[in-house]
């Protein structure tokens, strides 16, 4: 018998389940490495377009895991010594945490966990963990990979479109009785003909490409290894070996790399400097990829256009965050990776992962980040030790 403790954002202040908007959802597979998602044994355990990434949603999963005799355990109490997560860790064989409402394992809280096996991300990104540390451990680290890219990508266009078009300080007009419309232009451009610079072209950057390559921007990309030159040549896209060469030339950068040592702060003060006064920024990877207090900065002094991002650090923000309260910002709580659609892929992969793993089967390849003291899978391909 295993204990699985699983950390997940608290359900609706208004009550679970929710008063839903769609009877149903398309059912959208996503492919991982080119081949179709594996999917886990039946019964899933929930419908699709339920909310079950909160805590009484709990991923679905409470039917399989007792049914084949395992413990279940699932919190939204995650901060601190005393939180019900802390308390439960020391005894827990595997822990499943989100990115949105991350249960972070450290150094010091791997080490006080000795029969800790798995730390199973629902989602994608493990930066909560402290992989270098899992690995001295011998903790096998997975996450859903691929399974909301497609909804982060989606995310972050709507974010460009919102801040370049003015849109959240109109819709605030409108809906306070105003009709100020010369305020409300003021600050309102096309995108069309502008110069986007993805910063990480995996899943999620191509997606972005792909989805504004229709509207007529300038199409720019940096990351370690080069597209194929025919994605190249169909979506019109311009390669830089060098983050700040091209990061200078642009008039939209969207962060989507994954977040380790040596891209903590890639965006400092130095690099935000060097861009163009009335660059947007986006980041929906992660907060810690940009210099908080440079990027409050450069938005209060107009060097930055405008900030949107869906990641903070910690999450969730405390009430007094800057980012709550600067000028042109489009900040969301980490909602882009988990809509419903979303949590329908994820919740199946995650059920996948917890299968194969407590029966002995092999984890998919691209799902793994870290197995036998190293980095596997996609984790040697995405992060870094150091």
């Amino acid at each position: 018998m295993a204990r699985i403790l699983c950390v997940l954002y608290p359900d609706p202040q208004s009550g679970y389940p929710p008063p839903y908007a769609r009877d149903e959802i398309p059912a959208v597979t996503w492919d991982v490495d080119g081949a179709p998602a594996p999917m886990p044994k039946p019964p899933l355990g929930f419908v699709p377009g339920q909310l079950v990434g909160c805590v009484s949603g709990e991923l679905g999963l409470r039917e399989y895991l007792e049914s084949h005799g395992h413990e279940f355990v699932v919190t939204s109490d995650k901060e601190g010594p005393d939180s019900e997560f802390a308390r439960l860790l020391p005894s827990a064989d595997i822990v499943i945490s989100q990115p949105f409402w991350p249960a972070y394992l450290t150094r010091e809280r791997i080490a006080s966990a000795p029969h800790l096996r798995l730390a199973l991300t629902a989602g994608i990104g493990s930066d909560h963990v402290d992989l270098e540390a899992a690995a001295e451990a011998g903790i096998t680290v997975a996450e859903v990979t691929g399974s909301n890219s497609d909804s982060v990508a989606e995310h972050i266009v709507m974010m460009i479109l919102a801040l370049v078009r003015n849109y959240l300080p109109s819709h605030l007009t409108a809906a306070s009785g105003g009709w100020n419309i010369a305020e409300c232009v003021s600050r309102g451009y096309d995108v069309q003909g502008m110069a986007f610079g993805a910063v990480g072209a995996g899943r999620i950057g191509r997606g972005v490409l792909r989805r504004l390559a229709p509207f007529g921007l300038q199409l720019h990309y940096t990351q370690r290894h080069r597209l194929d030159p025919a994605l190249e040549e169909e979506l019109g896209l311009t390669f830089h070996p060098d983050i700040g060469q091209m990061a200078q030339h642009m008039d939209i950068i969207s962060l989507q790399v994954p977040l380790y040592p040596a891209t903590r702060h890639l965006f400092d003060a130095e690099l935000l400097g060097s861009l163009r006064r009335g660059t947007y920024l986006v980041n929906c990877g992660r907060a810690e990829l940009v210099d908080p207090a440079a990027v409050d900065a450069a938005v209060r002094s107009g060097h930055l256009a405008a900030y949107a991002g869906d990641v903070w650090n910690p999450e969730p923000a405390g009430a007094d965050d800057p980012w709550r309260s600067m000028p042109w910002n489009g900040m969301t709580p980490h909602i882009s990776g988990t809509t419903l659609s979303a949590q329908a892929r994820y919740a199946a992969g995650t059920l996948d992962i917890l299968q194969r793993f407590l029966e002995g089967r092999p984890i998919e390849e691209d799902y793994l980040i870290v197995e036998g003291g190293g980095l596997a899978g996609t984790g040697a391909q995405s992060y870094g030790l150091r």
